[in-house]
């Protein structure tokens, strides 16, 4: 076991405060953004790492926002759905993946998970899609991508648009592609937490249609969500107006039925901006690096008969965004596991509770039952260890010692319970 020792109190091995490294590039291109006489917000770092991430991802359009659940309000925006629809989403997410749906008179049907990769299951998400069937959301859990190929399949023939939350999957790949330019809509998140950062808070949302790219660059710059179109009458003797001046001579206007509703500011600042585009460029030696801390964990988790691992599949590349894996023998060996990894200075951080059975959604109908593999894995299997490149090689050989020592400790303990 490592002689490492919490400071003050902390772990010695914590869960991600920060998902990547913040070094010496990211800084310099801070330094050069203040000291020039450029904007600190809308200026041409905004713009390089939309087109460095457009070009990055794969995608028709790329548009910074100011984080991933604005991006994820902005797509169920543009659903433009209508009271009677339904929208098919994961239960095994962040609460900001449906959130915005709480906004809407419409039905959410929770789709339940394959268990091995915490997916949403394709052939359950079949048995649930409907004539009412608006859009699915889904999410690449922990960095292990999505069925994309089946749930396309399932969808594209019936009009059905795709929402990819790829928070947790930058720097991963499905079949050489890359999530956020595998359906209709890409949400990323560049949180403190996430595989890429711009200074803690951030998003931006992928397209693949050119009018959603429209609205989308509308409503974040505060203009209405809306169609303008020419006033006819105008007078044409007058001369050629500045942009800024088009509505005051009142060329353009609003059509009553194409006010959709009103836009806010999710601008991204160019300091963000500045480090996101720093950062994309050190994503693959980021990934490469909790890689490396995940084949180490893999190793030492599988000696133990009781464990199965969280794999993506041979033609995929995992980002690790979460290390997870799950334990057998019910909730009574993980506890035992949980404060045995708490008591050896590892946090611990169990990501997520199932939704349909958090309050909000509980108001609105779910229950128990619903989604049986999301239940059984998150009360009694599901395990997360920390995994990040902020970790240090000792930090590390910490960890391993104690998850094998804690292993040990969780089934043994089994063993002596009488029949």
């Amino acid at each position: 076991m490592s002689t490492l020792t919490a400071k003050n109190g902390e772990y010695a091995v914590p869960f991600a405060r920060r998902g990547s490294v913040v070094g010496a590039a990211d800084l310099a291109a801070l330094t050069e953004l203040v000291r020039s006489e450029g904007p600190l917000t809308s200026g041409v770092w905004r713009d390089r790492f939309e087109e460095r991430f457009r070009e990055w991802c794969g995608a028709r359009h790329a548009l910074s926002v100011t984080s991933g659940t604005v991006a994820l309000e902005l797509a169920i925006r543009l659903l433009d759905l209508a009271p009677g629809d339904e929208v098919i989403a994961t239960p095994q997410t962040f609460q900001a993946t449906v959130q915005p749906l709480l906004d809407h008179d419409v039905r959410v049907r929770f789709c339940d998970i394959d268990p091995d990769t915490l997916n949403l299951d394709p052939d359950a998400l079949a048995a649930l899609i409907t004539d009412r069937t608006r859009a699915v959301l889904l999410v690449h859990y922990g960095g292990n991508p999505a069925d994309m190929d089946r749930v396309m399949a399932l969808t594209r023939p019936r009009g059905i648009t795709v929402v990819e939350d790829s928070a947790h999957a930058i720097g991963a790949l499905y079949r050489g592609r890359r999530p956020g330019s595998l359906a209709d809509i890409g949400c990323f998140s560049f949180h403190s937490t996430k595989n890429l950062t711009t200074l803690g808070e951030g998003g931006m949302i992928t397209l693949s249609r050119d009018d959603w790219a429209e609205r989308v660059a509308r409503i974040r710059d505060n203009e209405v969500d809306g169609v303008y179109v020419p006033r006819t009458g105008a007078a044409p003797d007058r001369p050629a107006l500045l942009p800024w001046m088009k509505f005051a001579d009142g060329v353009y206007r609003h059509t009553a039925v194409g006010i959709r509703g009103a836009g806010t500011n999710a601008t991204m600042s160019e300091a963000a901006a500045a480090v996101g585009l720093v950062q994309l460029g050190s994503l693959d030696r980021f990934v490469e690096r909790r890689t490396r801390i995940a084949a180490r964990l893999d190793e030492a988790v599988s000696a133990f008969p009781g464990v199965r691992l969280h794999r993506a599949a041979p033609d995929s590349r995992h980002a690790y965004h979460l290390y997870t894996f799950f334990l057998t023998g019910g909730r009574e060996v993980r506890e035992r596991f949980v404060r045995a990894l708490d008591r050896l200075g590892v946090e611990v951080q169990l990501r997520y509770f199932p939704l349909h059975l958090s309050p909000e959604w509980r108001l609105r109908g779910h229950r128990r039952g619903e989604c049986p593999h999301a239940e059984r894995i998150w009360f009694e299997e599901h395990m997360n260890l920390p995994c990040h490149p902020g970790l240090t090689d000792a930090q590390v050989d910490h960890m391993v010692a104690a998850v094998r020592r804690a292993l040990r400790e969780a089934y043994d303990e089994l063993a002596t319970v009488p029949a």
